[in-house]
Parts: structure tokens; sequence; C-alpha cells
């Protein structure tokens, strides 16, 4: 019989991490635990307000499957059990592991997937002054690529100060629905001329059909106007490229079946990540393999990490080890 344990962490931000939509000095997530005799399942995710998410509201709906798991309850019943979401992600994964730890397998082995290789991860700068985030883009010129965080008010300045201070570095920037129209119609070509190579997400949600009635000469991502493969048909023509990740699939099993269909339908691929620790990098990492854009750079953003942590070196992200996930 399975047992499904459900426990909330909290881990502090190294200084802190702000956005569109404030600052946070701390990563609020929730593990989920599978035990199985000997062996043991795990997954992370992170509960998120933008979604009416919170910990308690994660937690009373992993608590809810208890019962469930421990009868008949497995990973592809949880995707109709569950809906995409953080609550599924932290299942889903935690049911990836359990099966690999039972098995003696990885899960890219029982995934079907080529073994993993290291990848380039973009390093987030947290949106602050021009002069703020020149200094941090000074501390990490040394990084391939920079994800900028923007708001609105002096976002030009903001990235002219950023590639002053890494003149080197590939820049690309998320909005976090911070704009409106007349915001990205007189930014855009200017960013693409200091050559920013993608603009994430500048309009919010419902309202960004906008994007299929002016230029985009920066190719144009959808993090929060996409969650699943639900949401695919109604961004052709909006977006270039689509954010997955896991906690808005809901999963490892989701995300991967996104992945698939969104480069059926032409739309280029980024991989990207929450507030959160190296087990939510784990089987972020296998759905990035092959993408255009890689922002697994959580962990990178904390004070501390879990152990045994993914390996960093600068921005190049290993493979996990079993004794992590997967």
């Amino acid at each position: 019989m399975i047992a499904l344990s459900v426990s909330h962490e909290t881990w502090p931000v190294r200084g802190a991490f702000t956005i569109s939509r404030g600052s946070r000095t701390e990563a609020d997530v929730v593990v989920a635990e599978l035990v199985d005799g000997e062996h043991r399942g795990r997954g992370e995710c992170v509960p998120y307000a933008r979604y009416g998410e919170t910990p308690e509201s994660v937690i009373a709906q992993l608590k809810g499957l208890q019962a469930a798991v421990a009868s008949e309850l497995d990973s592809d019943r949880l995707q109709d059990a569950l809906g995409p979401g953080a609550a599924r992600n932290a299942l889903d994964c935690a049911f990836w592991d359990l099966d690999a730890k039972c098995d003696g397998k990885r899960v890219w082995d029982m995934a079907m997937l080529p073994a993993p290789k290291p990848l380039t991860t973009a390093y987030t700068l947290s949106l602050d002054t021009p002069e703020k985030m020149q200094a941090a883009a000074q501390e990490n010129a040394f990084r391939p690529l920079l994800k900028l965080k923007l708001a609105g008010p002096d976002d030009l300045q903001r990235v002219k100060a950023v590639r002053s201070g890494a003149p080197e570095a590939a820049i690309i920037v998320d909005a976090n629905e911070g704009w409106t129209p007349e915001i990205y119609t007189s930014l855009a070509p200017k960013l693409a001329a200091i050559g920013v190579q993608m603009i994430e997400q500048p309009l919010p949600v419902g309202e960004d059909a906008a994007l299929g009635e002016i230029a985009r000469p920066v190719p144009v991502c959808a993090d929060e106007s996409c969650h699943d493969r639900a949401s695919l048909p109604a961004l052709k023509g909006l977006y270039d490229i689509i954010n997955i990740k896991l906690d808005k699939t809901g999963g490892l099993t989701e995300a991967l079946a996104l992945k698939s269909e969104a480069e059926r339908l032409g739309f280029g691929v980024m991989v990207g990540c929450m507030l959160s620790t190296s087990l939510a990098m784990a089987p972020a990492l296998l759905v990035a393999q092959g993408a255009q854009i890689v922002d697994l750079d959580g962990p990178l953003l904390l004070a501390e990490d879990r152990e045994p942590p993914m390996r960093f070196e600068g921005s190049l992200i290993h493979p996990a080890e079993a004794a992590l996930w997967g």
C-alpha cells in the first residue's frame, strides 16, 4: 500500500526576488512524498496566488487524495483526478520518482527519452532601478543568458543599463503581464535594436489578442497564457514561443505532452520554473532537453538548497542524481 504525506516548506531567497506583481524573500513550496515499503518518491510544487493557489489549498487538495493513493490512484488516473496546477505537479512527479525507485531505473528510461545532458539556464535579474539592475548585470556578466524582470515605466532604461553592465550576455525580458499594447508597441522595436532575443508575457491574460494585430519584431513567449495543451489553439498567431512550467501543466506527464504538441503546431519551446529548489528543477530538466530557452535558475536565486542539490557550474545545470529525484 502506498502512503502519501504532504509538507509545507519555506526556503530563504538570496536577497529579495521582485517582479511586477510584488517582492518575495522566501520561496513557499509544498512537497508530496509517496512511500511504498522501502521506496520513496517525492515531488515539489509552488502554489501561486496568481492562479488562486495557496499552500493551504494545495495541501488540502493533496490530502484529499490520500485514501485514493492508498487504494488505486496512479499517475495515469491522477490526470483526471486533478486539473492542471501545483497540486497535481507535486503528486505526478512523486509518482514518477517512486516508480523509478521501485523499478531501479531512471525516469528518462521509463519515459523512453534520451539520457538528459547538462543545459545552460538563463539567470534572472530581479526588477529594480536601472542602476541596481546594471550592478547586478555586472556581477553576472559571465553568464551567457540573462533574463530581466520588467514592469513598464523605465523598462527601456533598465534594459540599456543591463546591456551596459553585461555587454556579451544574451538578454531576454519578462514583463509578467505588466505592459499595455501601447507600451509594447513603443518598446518592442527599441528592444530589438538593443538585441533582446525574447519578450515574455508582455500583456495580461485576456488582453493578449492585441498581439495578433501588431508587429512582433522580437519573438513573444506565452507564460501566464499557456498552462496545458488546451491552451494552445488560442495562442496561434499571438505568440511565437510557449513557456512550459510544471506547476502550470500539473506535472511531468502533461509537460511532456504539451511540449510535443507545441512543437507539432510550430511553437518554439521555453522551459521555466517557479522560485523553488532542485527537487522541482530535476523533472523540468527532462522537458528542457532540446528547448530553445531554458530558465531553470530557481536554486541559484535561493540562499540555500536541499541535499543533494542539482549541480550548477556557473549557468550550466547538470541532471539530478537519483538520490534527489528520478
